[in-house]
């Protein structure tokens, strides 16, 4: 694997990061890796929406800036103590891809007398709290990953700028986020560039230097992050809201518009992982459907709804959608 290389130290706001994961992706045919440090930010998954999961007025007060990824999953908090990391290569299955990854950070951290082990979907833990959590997403022919490392954090600032929902946190068991999680400090005495250090001599075998021009069309690819359409995502108006947590799979919100027994538009946000593209694989063949069990099984037949949202059968997808009239 080989480690992807800025000619400069320049520091950086996200959008320039999430864009240089996608030309990576596009230029590079190896398996590819790279570190990267924002200042305070939260960072909310794809289908995600952004007034339910960011303590906005606490963002604003504080400085903290906000930005959608492409991946899906939950909203994380990032600064200069947490290290990010971005893993580029030429897979299209998601578990092979999380499976190899998160076992090579969690040996990667033992190196270093850290116990660390891959849990869950996408996590590492040390013991019983999490150290790093890791979201996906694929273009043709490349898979990315992108996650946390807790080295240290302002545990008050993270608490404060994320609003998880009550469910959320009923389902994990913990009365609060600092309970929950655990940082790298309080296992090593190691500093930080030390681990940096570490991670790159572990994980790669060799280094890609950028040119100058390399983050000319970089800082290019990052402007759609910045736009307002894609940060706010859609807005259209409903008239039935269905939430629910399916275990193994996330929490999902479905927006619906039933007009005469049929759905006219439909939306679909959470913390699920998304492997597809959730509209035109999915969500427009319920466009103009019959709002029923039949109707919804009908629309969708031929289609693998785990192939697109992962672990979401096409029975699990009929009873979501449908779970206010079970």
């Amino acid at each position: 694997m080989k480690y992807i290389n800025l000619p400069d130290s320049e520091s950086r706001k996200l959008p320039f990061y999430l864009a240089m994961e996608e030309y990576v992706a596009e230029k590079f045919s190896c398996d590819s890796f790279f570190l990267w440090q924002v200042a305070p930010t939260v960072i909310f998954g794809r289908n995600q929406v952004m007034e339910s999961e960011v303590n906005l007025a606490y963002c604003r007060r504080h400085g903290i800036q906000a930005y959608r990824r492409k991946s899906g999953g939950g909203c994380v908090y990032a600064d200069l103590d947490n290290i990010m990391f971005s893993y580029i290569v030429p897979e299209d299955a998601v578990s092979t891809v999380f499976s190899a990854y998160t076992s090579q950070v969690a040996s990667m951290l033992k190196a270093i007398g850290i116990p660390a082990h891959a849990t869950g979907r996408n996590d590492i833990f040390i013991g019983d709290r999490k150290v790093s959590g890791n979201a996906f997403y694929h273009i043709p022919g490349r898979s990315i990953v992108h996650g946390t490392m807790l080295y240290s954090t302002d545990i008050e600032a993270m608490v404060k700028a994320l609003s998880p929902s009550p469910s959320k946190l009923e389902s994990k068991g913990v009365d609060s986020v600092r309970s929950h999680i655990t940082t790298l400090r309080e296992h090593t005495s190691i500093s930080i560039e030390e681990f940096k250090a570490h991670v790159r001599e572990y994980m790669c075998d060799g280094v890609i230097n950028l040119t100058e021009k390399d983050v000319e069309k970089i800082e290019e690819l990052s402007q759609h992050y910045y736009t307002p359409e894609w940060i706010y995502g859609k807005n259209p108006r409903f008239n039935r809201r269905i939430s629910r947590r399916i275990e193994g799979v996330g929490e999902f919100l479905v927006e619906l518009a039933v007009n005469r027994g049929r759905i006219e538009s439909i939306n679909l946000t959470g913390d699920f992982f998304q492997l597809g593209d959730i509209d035109s694989q999915l969500l427009d063949h319920l466009k103009g459907a019959e709002y029923s069990p039949e109707g919804i099984r009908s629309a969708i037949a031929g289609i693998a709804t785990e192939s697109i949202i992962s672990g979401l059968e096409n029975d699990k997808l009929i009873n979501l959608i449908y779970n206010n009239h079970e």
